[in-house]
């Protein structure tokens, strides 16, 4: 391993030597903060190197969204073949040139500088020179303490080794503990951000079922290894991952995925500050709709006087019969049937104007 990443110690020493003589201009060159912070400044040197890689991850997210809809078909046409269902999936993936494993980029190109700077600040630990940290710098390195515990000191040091480092086990641990529990918490809400609010969750696919995956396997990772960490190693992942936090943010934000909860929120905001365009031909449906609205015509309002006119002449007068439901027949003033036909020349039952009573068939029998 040190043969193989040796020009990577030398890499990783020097730029820590070069910003720790930059911070000795401001600091105690022995001080946790001249090499704390050298720590710090060597993480945004590499994340910003990481910035093309960045980009080509959310490139690859955003292919990977413009194939949720053919990758719900191949869910539902091979629903009962989990097999052939991966198989087309892959296809997918080869046809299209799009790997699902990108998102992981950025953490991979980072593993090297980070066994490199795990292995330098080992060497310190265990007081040997590694790449350009000669002696002088070796013993300034073991001096240096963040929150009285030393850069090189793990959770499972012993005390006597500890102490030999001028710290007392208890420091040691608290600092440790916390900065994995930091971590750790930062960590899991990276990713639950990114499944939460970045993700359309309307389709399930081996990508999303990755990121859920992270979401709950890097804690604990960070939980279980970083109990053999030096508490220089927990600066620098500690830092890398709240740059990254606060990068996702920044992007979820600016530039989300569309489908997801994010790219809602956006468009919410938008609309409210007036920036958003809509698409024309939606501008275009919504005045085909008003259109036709205003061109319906619609029943004209009478005036009142008319209204009332007409409610006075559907009325029935006083003292003559009404019309019953339908039958024909008709009632007088103290409520006994009469016959008629139902038209207005039976009003008076059978009787006819100006001339005496017709007398009645004798066939009827009333």
């Amino acid at each position: 391993m040190d043969t193989i990443l040796g020009p990577l110690y030398y890499a990783v020493s020097w730029i820590i030597v070069q910003f720790h003589s930059f911070y000795s201009l401001m600091f105690d060159k022995n001080s946790g903060w001249a090499w704390g912070l050298s720590i710090v400044s060597l993480v945004v040197l590499i994340r910003i190197c990481l910035i093309p890689l960045f980009v080509k991850q959310i490139k690859a997210t955003r292919n990977m969204q413009a194939l949720q809809p053919k990758m719900k078909a191949i869910q539902e046409r091979y629903k009962s073949d989990r097999q052939r269902q991966s198989e087309e999936m892959m296809k997918l993936y080869k046809e299209t040139g799009t790997n699902p494993l990108s998102s992981c980029l950025p953490i991979l190109a980072q593993s090297p500088f980070f066994i490199s700077l795990y292995q330098v600040l080992n060497h310190i630990a265990q007081g040997k020179t590694v790449g350009v940290i000669d002696q002088s710098l070796l013993d300034s390195a073991r001096k240096a303490h963040i929150f009285g515990a030393p850069l090189s000191a793990k959770f499972m040091d012993n005390a006597s080794k500890v102490e030999h480092l001028g710290a007392t086990l208890t420091d040691v641990r608290v600092v440790t503990v916390i900065m994995i529990v930091l971590m750790s918490l930062s960590q899991f809400y990276t990713q639950r951000q990114l499944m939460t609010k970045n993700v359309d969750l309307s389709v399930k696919t081996p990508f999303m079922q990755q990121q859920k995956m992270l979401m709950y396997v890097f804690p604990i990772m960070f939980a279980v290894f970083g109990i053999n960490f030096p508490v220089g190693v927990l600066v620098y992942w500690l830092t890398t991952n709240v740059w990254t936090m606060g990068q996702q943010m920044y992007v979820i934000r600016r530039n989300p995925t569309p489908g997801s909860l994010a790219y809602t929120q956006r468009q919410e905001r938008l609309k409210a500050k007036g920036k958003l365009k809509e698409d024309p031909a939606e501008i275009a449906a919504k005045e085909a709709v008003e259109a036709a609205r205003a061109a319906r015509q619609q029943p004209k309002r009478q005036p009142k006087s008319k209204r009332q006119a007409a409610g006075q002449a559907g009325k029935t007068p006083a003292g003559r019969t009404r019309a019953s439901s339908g039958n024909g027949a008709k009632e007088s003033e103290d409520g006994k049937p009469q016959q008629g036909g139902g038209s207005s020349r039976g009003a008076k039952s059978g009787q006819r104007k100006g001339g005496p009573q017709r007398p009645k068939h004798p066939s009827s029998k009333k």
